[in-house]
């Protein structure tokens, strides 16, 4: 039954997902925003980090070029240096004694450079761009930096920097954070050599709105991806939808038996998993109408087969009991028996032809020796006279011919043969068998001397019940099925079994049987 329930599937339902699946897709569109909010953000505290080094590196040498410059100048010369240098580069300046007394103070000589923001008058907007700072470097897991606080004793011990710098007699630098998180840099530097300092504190809230514009461009960035992404999203998922939809409508009304009316949707434009299974499914579809149209097909032909002789031995057996010849009643009793044979014969080839399937899908395959197989099953028809005196001779070409298989089927592919070769060769004519072995193929060619096959009738043969039997044969005695049975074994054993002409050009076919070799 093999060839009425092949399979439509196509090369096209086993090809290749395209260059993006449906999966990739998916994780593109939802994972670009994540991927670009955090890469931003590392990006935007590496950026900030860049920005404090190279004020750290400028707060040195403005300490150290100060110091220099203020060094062995007069004090009424000193204090205008550093209102000038305040005023200028927007700092506060400290002079230190050597006792680390402050003795000048640029904010103190005249108006202050900078002011601290004052957070308890900041806006909404203000708050939350604290709050996002804070957000990002808990992200990120920033170095916590000291709150910076005006220290109420003002002298060179109540500063850290100034300590060192004056132990070490080298510049230093601090990092503070004010109450607004803007940054605080302050640096420390000796001035000359007797002992006096420097202290400059410089509140360099342009890295923090620089980075919190920065930060806006990344979200506004972040938001316009999600859109976009969102609607990708939308997008996708009408695209999953609506073709499942329609699969699913298509199932229903397959379901319901309606298949002959119902196109299930292949859609060849996609080449994601939806087009896999929009194709899956109509070839699945396809394959299940076609073994419908099978079971259908086969029980009509089985109805039919087995009316006949019914219809003959009902005939028989109602006339049995109205004869009185004896002579007639012997003709009507061996055509009852003929024909509960035919039955018999009938229901065992359907029997066996519907379970071929079934136990092939179940069957354990082994190694099997065709040329051993033949010869044993030569020699047990040649024992139970079944040759009727006809020549069978085997010959073998190229390697060993093995291939995997189950031995009784394969038995039953060889007599079916060999009962086709044996009815329609000439009484007395050799029958000759061929097994060739090319490595990848072993094929199996049963050659008769009767009247052959004519093309246009070599698939025929292969179909149900379709019996052609030579003239001196009663009627009844093969079901028709044998050569569908044999054909439907060698595909289930990957092969295939096809009808042609003697290759010597003599009269008779030539049944090939091919078969993967093991």
């Amino acid at each position: 039954m093999a060839e009425e329930a092949a399979s439509t599937v196509s090369d096209e339902t086993l090809s290749p997902v395209g260059r993006f699946s449906l999966t990739a897709r998916i994780l593109a569109v939802n994972i670009l925003p994540l991927a670009l909010l955090g890469g931003g953000l590392f990006y935007i505290d590496s950026y900030r980090t860049q920005l404090i080094d190279e004020r750290f590196k400028l707060a040195r040498i403005e300490a150290q070029i100060t110091a220099e410059a203020l060094a062995g100048a007069t004090r009424e010369r000193q204090e205008a240096l550093l209102v000038q240098i305040g005023k200028e580069q927007g700092m506060r300046l400290r002079m230190f004694d050597a006792e680390g007394l402050l003795w000048a103070d640029s904010f103190e000589l005249d108006e202050p450079a900078f002011e601290f923001n004052d957070i308890s008058d900041d806006t909404q907007s203000e708050r939350f761009a604290r709050w996002l700072d804070r957000t990002v470097d808990a992200i990120v897991s920033a170095e916590p930096v000291t709150d910076f606080v005006e220290p109420e004793g003002q002298t060179a011990d109540a500063w850290p920097e100034l300590v060192a710098a004056r132990e070490q007699e080298v510049s230093q630098i601090n990092l503070y954070d004010w109450v607004d998180g803007t940054p605080v840099i302050t640096a420390a530097a000796p001035v000359g050599l007797n002992g006096a300092t420097l202290l400059t504190v410089r509140n360099a809230a342009d890295i923090t709105a620089t980075v919190r514009s920065a930060r806006s461009t990344l979200v506004s960035a972040v938001l316009l991806v999600l859109f976009a992404s969102a609607m990708l999203s939308l997008y996708l998922a009408r695209t999953i939808v609506t073709p499942l939809r329609q699969l699913s409508q298509a199932a229903v009304k397959v379901r319901q038996g309606r298949g002959r009316e119902v196109e299930v949707p292949r859609l060849p434009e996609r080449s994601d998993e939806i087009g896999l299974l929009a194709r899956a499914v109509s070839d699945m579809t396809g394959a299940l109408r076609q073994r419908i149209d099978a079971v259908d097909s086969f029980a009509a032909d089985v109805a039919h087969e087995i009316k006949n002789p019914l219809a003959s031995l009902r005939s028989a057996v109602e006339s049995l009991p109205k004869v009185e010849d004896a002579d007639t009643r012997r003709e009507l009793e061996q055509i009852v028996s003929h024909d509960v044979r035919r039955i018999d014969r009938l229901v065992t080839e359907i029997s066996d032809a519907s379970r071929i399937d079934a136990e092939m899908s179940r069957a354990k395959r082994e190694p099997i020796d065709m040329a051993d197989l033949v010869r044993a099953i030569v020699g047990n028809r040649e024992y139970r006279s079944e040759n009727q005196n006809h020549q069978i001779t085997l010959n073998t070409i190229g390697f060993a011919a093995t291939v995997l298989g189950v031995g009784v089927r394969l038995e039953r592919v060889v007599e079916n043969l060999l009962d086709n070769a044996v009815s329609f060769s000439k009484p007395g004519a050799p029958i000759e068998v061929l097994i060739d072995n090319d490595g990848s193929c072993v094929t199996l060619s049963v050659c008769d001397s009767g009247p052959g096959i004519p093309e246009a009738s070599r698939e025929k043969v292969f179909t149900r019940f379709h019996s052609v039997r030579p003239e001196r044969e009663d009627f009844g005695n093969h079901s028709g099925l044998g050569l569908a049975i044999a054909r439907a074994i060698a595909e289930a054993h990957d092969g295939s079994l096809i009808a042609e002409d003697r290759p010597d050009g003599q009269d008779g076919a030539c049944l090939k049987l091919r078969l993967p070799a093991a």
